[in-house]
């Protein structure tokens, strides 16, 4: 019994200092934002509390190690995977029973893409949750999330899930006693007794999908008024100018971290906060809203992590990383650089990735991002275009060139896409496929072509090696480490036609994945390239995210350098985007060891075969030789 309450005691005092320390900022934000309404701070705390007290005894001392490492994820030693549950295994036991696989494929950073309960054909792809306690009946339990946590945490592995923020289905609780008149369900979301300031907020807000799901709000016919709904019909918009909302949000969302998950998505981040007369988009009420959660997460469960979802261009990307003294999310998405990536595929011309890769080179080296080849998600053309401007490439014709050589329509493009959201009237897309399909593993598949094949591979490959070169976690889109090509089947389902990201969201194909150790097979091909990168990324302390980055010149405007140095060693990446044979010079006078052949090597008048690469690396303390 004594021993019961010096462990309850120590609770009560670790969860106090962990308040203390956030107290003052966060009474002082949550103040300001709903004008001094202690009532409401008070529930919020309480809430925080409560979320604390049942946290388990092994989450709490996971939490207590990442506290004393506060820098626990920046390393070089994560890599991730991004799934749909469903897709990858069936259930969620099914994604447990394949965490071998998982391991295998050099992964312990797990992202489960949403499957919280959500209406089916109304769901988005599950960003529509009608419950956030309960999961998806045909993918398991709550109790079956928790086990899979547990295993994950046994092997190593961290485990991400989305948190869809902005907006609930409209079959949740809320919206259901909403639509029946209850006003404080209403209180939760945007309702409106007529256009009137709906049309208000048309005139500065910009449409998600202006083809699939024109317009910003709907009408509700049961409770005869007008509700904001930004991204789709189903999918209602939350207050969060109402308290109650970001605590019972709050509320769920650190249910969830109870269950093991260790790093939570904010999808969508920047749209949080809504005000008449701005584009509702990057408002300062977002950070505030951030940095609360920032600080809710370091009382309860500070071994969490937060992603931000921002998909928009750097300038807009970093804020969200908060400062030194007030940090905000953890990591972000390195979207512009996924984008800038594909461009410089389709031009064989790097100067753009140059330019773009500077900036973000440019950034403190404590942020932390997230980089990656492909996602759940379509492939936004969100370019630099004044800076394309100055070599020719003007948006609107340029977009259709990515398009048209993405889709296969170019002459001579090897790539196989589809568009998704084509708006005719702009002259804008954006694209669908798999890593392999856009690298023209498909065409070359399909045309029985050797040597076509092999060029796509390489590509395939390289792109993976060029993802593993930035500082930050790479994460794999499921599928993209055994080359798995598109799924066209989704043409033939009800549900899921009119969505073409669909294409890339195919089942995991694992009659084909069987033979990722056949070095003669595409998957195979890919697969042990990319293991290899993994374990060479893994053992050299210059793939740190401390590492000092910087571009390097490769005289070439199809071969992209990128230098990195840390603690003594040096490393020289370097990238042909071209289609022909390129011969480097550099001005690294360095004799450098290929760390993928073991060969000496120099960075003078070396020669690149199109869509290869080179890791060339140097060990200062070692007398210029690296071992492998």
């Amino acid at each position: 019994m004594g021993g019961c309450c010096v462990a309850q005691n120590n609770r009560e005092q670790e969860f106090d200092l962990r308040y203390a320390r956030h107290e003052q900022e966060l009474r002082w934000l949550f103040c300001e934002l709903y004008r001094g309404d202690m009532d409401a701070y008070t529930r919020f705390v309480q809430m925080l509390r409560r979320a604390y007290d049942v946290r388990a005894e092994a989450l709490r001392l996971s939490d207590r190690r990442r506290e004393a490492d506060p820098d626990w994820y920046r390393g070089n030693h994560l890599v991730g995977m991004l799934m749909y549950a469903d897709r990858f295994a069936g259930t969620l036991r099914g994604v447990q029973e394949r965490l071998d696989y998982i391991q295998e494929a050099g992964v312990n950073y797990l992202h489960l893409m949403p499957l919280l309960e959500s209406p089916e054909g109304r769901s988005d792809g599950g960003y529509a949750v009608a419950d956030f306690r309960k999961v998806q009946p045909q993918l398991g339990t709550m109790a079956d999330l928790a086990a899979l946590a547990e295993d994950c945490h046994a092997r190593g592995i961290v485990l991400c899930l989305d948190f869809v923020m902005n907006h609930t289905s409209e079959d949740h609780a809320w919206a259901v006693r909403a639509r029946a008149g209850d006003p404080e369900c209403q209180a939760r979301y945007f309702f409106y007794d007529s256009w009137d300031i709906p049309n208000e907020f048309d005139k500065t807000v910009p449409q998600v999908f202006p083809t699939t799901a024109p317009g910003g709000f709907t009408w509700c016919e049961e409770a005869g008024k007008v509700v904001m709904t930004t991204f789709y019909p189903y999918q209602w918009d939350l207050n969060y100018a109402n308290p109650a909302v970001l605590t019972d949000m709050m509320d769920n969302m650190l249910f969830l971290c109870n269950q093991g998950v260790d790093v939570i998505r904010l999808d969508a981040v920047p749209y949080i906060w809504k005000e008449l007369g701005t584009s509702c988009r990057n408002l300062p009420q977002v950070h505030s809203l951030v940095r609360i959660m920032r600080m809710a997460v370091e009382i309860v469960c500070p071994g969490t992590l937060l992603l931000g979802e921002v998909v928009m261009e750097p300038s807009k990307v970093a804020p969200y990383f908060g400062t030194v003294e007030k940090p905000e999310c953890h990591m972000l998405y390195n979207v512009t650089t996924m984008a800038t990536t594909w461009h410089t595929v389709a031009t064989a011309d790097v100067r753009l990735l140059r330019h773009q890769l500077g900036q973000v080179f440019a950034l403190p080296r404590d942020y932390t991002f997230l980089n990656y080849l492909r996602c759940h998600d379509d492939i936004g053309w969100g370019l630099d275009y004044p800076f394309l401007a100055m070599f020719g490439m003007y948006e609107v014709p340029h977009k259709k060139f990515l398009n048209d050589y993405f889709t296969g329509k170019y002459p001579g493009s090897p790539a196989r896409g589809e568009l998704y959201n084509d708006d005719p009237r702009l002259g804008d897309a954006r694209l669908c496929g798999t890593t392999a399909s856009l690298c023209g593993v498909q065409a070359a598949r399909e045309a029985g072509d050797a040597d076509a094949m092999a060029r796509a591979l390489r590509l395939d490959v390289m792109l993976h090696a060029f993802m593993f070169t930035l500082s930050g976690i790479p994460v794999l889109y499921s599928g993209d480490e055994a080359a798995r090509e598109n799924d066209d089947g989704y043409h033939g389902d009800p549900l899921r036609r009119d969505d073409s990201r669909w294409l890339h969201r195919g089942a995991m194909r694992w009659d084909e994945a069987e033979a990722r150790r056949d070095p003669a097979t595409p998957q195979g091909a890919v697969f042990l390239s990319v293991e290899r990168l993994e374990a060479l990324r893994h053992h050299h302390r210059v793939f740190d995210g401390a590492a000092d980055t910087w571009i390097v010149d490769t005289g070439s405007d199809r071969v992209l350098g990128v230098g990195r140095y840390h603690r003594g060693e040096k490393l020289l990446g370097l990238f042909n985007f071209g289609r022909e044979s390129e011969t480097v010079w550099t001005d690294q006078s360095e004799l450098f060891t290929d760390l993928l052949t073991g060969k000496l090597c120099s960075a003078q008048g070396v020669r690149l075969a199109p869509g290869s690469f080179l890791w060339l690396a140097y060990d200062f303390d070692a007398g210029g030789f690296v071992c492998r």
